[in-house]
């Protein structure tokens, strides 16, 4: 580890800095630091000199003390170079880089008796991050934010890829305009969800993918959001300027802080290479490291579940009775089954024996435990005590069970977003997991939060979910977050986090279906933050053959490549077993992907059209290729160039048949084997909303000897 620090200029007390420029370690990105008129500090950005984000005010607002908006003299600024390396417990690469330049200005207001805060700045190769620092002081001891005032000065009207702003939910589909449409087109883009409260003002959620007129990918977003609200962005679209949003609490304050402290980081990602965005370390950088000793129990998981079917089949639900009205501390025996009952011992043996025959590593069960008769829609506060299960839920046979086969069985804790119901519960429910062989959690927060006025992305849920991760590690647990804040990189510092879902995933494409582009925006956008629960899979696209009105809007093919192109260490299998059995072929390649990786290669991106990503296996002489499209048919291009020299390689490419589009042939597919070497270069057709899936081995003399060459 080289780390060289470079301290420049300090105690500047005489002479007032008025700009103070970096640059990033390539050049290519140069940061100005200025106080303008009123002492008001302002930031600019550019990348080859090309304008990024034009002056820019930074400030915070302020309701009990005097806000931290301008009267500011530099005092002092320290700069500071860094260039070295990390290894993640589970990760897209095994070694990340991180390499910067800092500045750091410490600020004071003359008319606060010299109160002090401090900007720091980190210039990345890939982009900007930077954040408010309140220093314990004599002066500031507590404050309550009003609101963050950090502006995006935009260069132009720029290309944007957006979801509404919102206080409770990130499960919108993604529109895409000019950023001076995005008032026009606020109304129609916020769609009816479960649990929202959309912002009155014109505003998008972060990450927002931008890309302008010359050429330049431009992400913001955030990073290490601690004790802190969610940021969104309210857009001004005469001006195309971009400001911080923060989710109030439940009496309208943004924020509650004691020095020392700090705010997160606000990160802009910046290249001429669509590529460059998606290979970008730059938010997992700015994360502390994790204070956790031991990570040994911190694994990869392949999982299949009691889940689809509810969704699709008509013949499952959730809840074991047909009452709407029950409680926690009657007899649920005595309820009137339902007879479709998901969650069974008998259902779970089947999903296990089937995970055991094909090697996945656990079966998610949800729908196991009492309380889902009136579980939504009525914010009420116990409506689960995730250790009692339902009647026909054997917990210690199918953990026998589970045992024998080498399966681990994944818990399911809906909260139904009562928070306070969960933390009075929380060290029962993971003994409970503990004692009956559980090692991961999928949490949900379906519906309005509890604290009654609190928002699923404000300060206090922040908090909470931090809450849930740091205790699930005190008993060695594994947890995947459904309807919780945006990811900010927080797997870096809770590695047992391992994914969350975050946005609008597999679920949707049986609730009206998801754009055939929808998931070659989320790379760009929701997968900047950390790694998704997005329940690829799905075999059986057409929903009719169940009774349902939908369809799932790929190919079979495309259900593949998500194994890839969409990185997850948490990846399901989300159709129902049977179907499977249907494909046996094209279910080798789930069974055969990796979900842990050494390293990974954009191999091509356009935001809205395609990604085309390799990536190798974690220890493993072997790599993955998954290359998806929108509604366009296209041929991707897939360089062989990253694999090692000198050997050559067996490559067995699932593609779309000559006949496949994912609404009237979308499960037409071919499987071939050819041999491949880093000189190769394939040309593949995908179809409308199509795919591309390859698995990659060395191949011995005797293994390439028939097959053609690439």
């Amino acid at each position: 580890m080289q780390r060289i620090l470079l301290f420049l200029m300090a105690c500047l007390f005489t002479v007032q800095l008025q700009a103070q420029t970096l640059t990033s370690p390539d050049k290519n990105l140069t940061f100005k630091f200025e106080l303008k008129e009123k002492g008001v500090p302002t930031y600019q950005l550019t990348y080859k000199k090309k304008p990024v984000i034009k002056p820019s005010t930074l400030g915070i607002e302020t309701k009990d003390v005097a806000s931290f908006l301008d009267g500011f003299t530099v005092v002092k600024t320290e700069l500071q170079s860094v260039n070295d390396t990390w290894e993640p417990v589970l990760g897209e690469q095994k070694t990340i880089r991180n390499n910067y330049n800092e500045l750091l200005v410490t600020l004071t207001q003359k008319a606060q008796k010299d109160r002090t805060i401090r900007l720091r700045f980190r210039l990345f190769n890939d982009g900007l991050g930077f954040r408010y620092e309140f220093p314990k002081q004599k002066e500031l001891n507590y404050f309550v934010i009003k609101e963050e005032h950090s502006q995006f000065n935009l260069a132009g009207d720029h290309k944007i890829f957006w979801i509404p702003g919102d206080y409770d939910t990130n499960e919108y589909p993604y529109t895409t305009s000019k950023v001076s449409e995005i008032p026009g087109l606020q109304k129609k883009a916020t769609v009816q969800i479960t649990a929202q409260t959309p912002i009155k003002e014109p505003s998008v959620q972060t990450p927002s993918m931008m890309k302008s007129s010359d050429g330049l990918y431009i992400n913001i977003h955030e990073a290490a959001l601690i004790n802190y609200p969610a940021m969104d962005l309210e857009v001004d679209a005469k001006t195309l300027r971009m400001k911080s949003h923060l989710v109030p609490d439940a009496v309208g304050n943004k924020g509650y802080m004691q020095t020392d402290a700090q705010t997160p980081w606000r990160t802009i990602i910046v290249s001429d290479k669509a590529t460059d965005i998606l290979a970008s370390k730059l938010i997992l950088n700015l994360n502390e490291p994790t204070k956790y000793k031991d990570v040994s129990w911190i694994k990869p998981v392949k999982y299949i579940g009691v889940w689809w079917e509810y969704f699709v089949a008509g013949k499952s639900t959730w809840a074991y009775g047909t009452e709407n009205n029950v409680k926690l501390d009657q007899d649920f025996s005595k309820l009137t089954p339902n007879n479709r009952h998901g969650a069974t011992t008998q259902n779970v043996k089947r999903h296990i024996d089937f995970a055991a025959e094909h090697g996945f590593d656990a079966v998610l069960v949800e729908g196991w435990n009492i309380g889902w008769e009136d579980w939504i829609g009525n914010w009420k506060e116990n409506v689960f005590d995730f250790v009692t299960p339902y009647p026909d839920f054997d917990v210690k046979e199918l953990q026998r069970y589970a045992a024998s086969k080498k399966v681990k069985i994944m818990m399911h804790h809906e909260t139904s977003a009562s928070a306070t119901n969960y933390e009075r519960r929380l060290h029962p429910a993971f003994q409970f997991m503990v004692d009956n062989g559980y090692n991961a959690v999928k949490t949900g927060y379906v519906g309005q939060i509890i604290p009654r006025g609190e928002h699923h992305d404000g300060q206090w849920m922040v908090n909470h979910y931090i809450h849930v991760a740091n205790t699930a590690a005190d008993y060695k647990i594994m947890v995947n977050s459904h309807e919780a804040v945006r990811p900010t990189g927080l797997n870096r510092t809770y590695p047992n986090w391992i994914a969350q879902e975050s946005a609008r995933g597999t679920e949707f494409e049986a609730m009206g279906g998801l754009a055939p582009e929808h998931t070659t925006i989320l790379p760009f956008t929701r997968l900047m933050g950390g790694p998704m629960d997005y329940t690829p899979g799905i075999f059986q696209t057409d929903l009719s053959i169940y009774g349902h009105g939908n369809r799932v809007n790929t190919t079979l093919v495309k259900q593949l490549a998500y194994y890839v192109t969409m990185y997850s260490p948490l990846q399901m299998a989300a159709d129902m077993p049977e179907n499977y059995l249907r494909f046996p072929d094209a279910f080798q390649f789930i069974k055969d992907v990796a979900v842990d990786w050494d390293d990974t290669y954009v191999l091509e991106a356009e935001p809205g059209d395609y990604v085309t990503t390799a990536r190798k296996a974690k220890g493993k002489d072997e790599w993955f290729v998954g290359g998806v499209t929108d509604e366009n048919p296209r041929t991707a291009t897939v360089n062989f160039s990253f694999l090692p020299k000198g050997k050559q390689y067996i490559a067995t490419i699932y593609a779309d048949g000559a006949d496949a589009s994912y609404d009237k042939k979308p499960q037409s597919y071919t499987i071939r084997k050819v041999v491949v070497t880093p000189g190769s270069v394939l040309k593949q057709k995908l179809a409308s909303s199509g795919g591309l899936a390859i698995s990659i081995k060395e191949g011995s003399k005797k293994e390439v000897k028939d097959l053609p060459k690439l």
